[in-house]
């Protein structure tokens, strides 16, 4: 099947290299078969909760990608909280789009914890609540590769390319690679159109924080304050 304009662009900016990455709440394993097809990594994993997906995954998997050895896929039906990074010591990129703000700060509050001496890079896309898991990622010293703005079907998400690393790194001190609450990569544009796309967000966003404050003020202020101070 062919890729919608998010998937697209998760794909885009996965590169190569990797030994293991994890496609994490995978539903139908579009994005991961996508880098199955351009062998993006040594091993990809298909991870969901749900035991029928995963099955029907399998199948598919087991019909256009035969396995070889050492194996190109594998399914694992478990909770993305306990996914075993520790089995591999090489950097992993862990994988988790098309869910709320909130499930996404849990699972990688989760995984870091579990993983403490692990150097993790993660692909994020949230559905809402990406404030709120920015704070998360910042509190967790993640250190931010990429980040993009999109649109698709009237609906905007934010990309998030992150490093978190177990102990000091050079890029500790390097001013670019810090995550800002509101995103600072996310607002740059190379176009007309990619303008009207920030804008439009930015005024969404505003207008979010804006109800929030009409019943937890305290709970919006910092976030309004943050936005406005946006330029583009």
């Amino acid at each position: 099947m062919k890729l919608g304009q998010r998937l697209t662009q998760l794909n885009d900016m996965i590169p190569t290299g990797y030994t293991h990455i994890w496609d994490c709440c995978c539903d139908h394993g579009l994005l991961g078969a996508a880098l199955l097809s351009r062998q993006a990594a040594t091993t990809i994993h298909f991870v969901d909760i749900v035991p029928n997906l995963m099955q029907q995954l399998e199948r598919k998997l087991e019909r256009f990608y035969p396995l070889q050895t050492p194996p190109q896929w594998q399914v694992h039906c478990m909770d993305v909280a306990q996914i075993p990074l520790s089995d591999h010591p090489e950097t992993p990129l862990v994988i988790i789009a098309g869910v709320g703000g909130d499930l996404m700060i849990e699972l990688v509050n989760s995984i870091c914890r579990n993983n403490p001496e692990q150097h993790i890079d993660f692909m994020l896309c949230p559905v809402h609540h990406q404030y709120e898991l920015r704070q998360k990622l910042i509190q967790l010293n993640c250190r931010l590769i990429n980040e993009i703005l999109l649109e698709e079907n009237h609906r905007f998400y934010e990309i998030l390319y992150v490093s978190r690393h177990s102990k000091a790194s050079s890029h500790d001190n390097d001013p670019s690679t810090l995550i800002s609450p509101v995103g600072s990569k996310l607002w740059q544009y190379h176009s007309e159109a990619q303008r009207d796309i920030a804008q439009r967000y930015l005024n969404k966003v505003l207008t979010h924080y804006q109800k929030i404050s009409l019943s937890n003020p305290q709970k919006a202020a910092q976030a309004q304050q943050d936005y406005r101070m946006v330029r583009f």
